[in-house]
C-alpha cells in the first residue's frame, strides 16, 4: 500500500498564492506519475495537473499559466504552486499517485484531500 500525506491548503484572498505538497510513502518500487485533482461542491473531480516520472507535465486549461507542478523524486513528493488564485479555484484538492509496488504490479492511490478556499 501507498500512503499520501497532503499539506498546504487553506484560505486565501483572490490574487493570492498557496503551495500544496504531497509526499508518498509505503510500498513504492517506482512512481509512474503524481498529480493533483480537485472537486468543487456539486461537481465531479477534475484534473488540475500531473507530472510523470519522465518529466511530462499536463495542466487543465483553467490553471495554465497560474499553477506550476513540480516533483522531487528523491523525496517522492509533488508540489503544486498556485498563483493568482481565483474564487473558482475553491475546491478540495486531492493528490493522486500511480506507482509500481514491484516489477509488474501497480496501483492508483488518492490522498484524503485538502481544502482550498479563495475569497473574493
Amino acid at each position: 500500500q501507498v500512503q499520501l500525506a497532503e499539506s498546504g491548503g487553506g484560505l486565501v484572498q483572490a490574487g493570492g498564492s498557496l503551495r500544496l505538497s504531497c509526499e508518498a510513502s509505503g510500498s513504492i518500487y517506482r512512481i509512474i506519475s503524481m498529480g493533483w485533482y480537485r472537486q468543487a461542491p456539486g461537481e465531479q473531480r477534475k484534473l488540475v495537473a500531473t507530472v510523470t516520472s519522465g518529466g511530462g507535465i499536463d495542466y487543465s486549461d483553467s490553471v495554465k499559466g497560474r499553477f506550476t507542478i513540480s516533483r522531487d523524486n528523491t523525496k517522492n513528493t509533488a508540489y503544486l504552486q498556485m498563483n493568482t488564485l481565483k474564487p473558482e479555484d475553491t475546491a478540495v484538492y486531492y493528490c493522486n499517485v500511480a506507482s509500481y509496488s514491484d516489477w509488474r504490479n501497480w496501483g492508483n492511490y488518492w490522498g484524503q484531500g485538502t481544502q482550498v478556499t479563495v475569497s473574493s
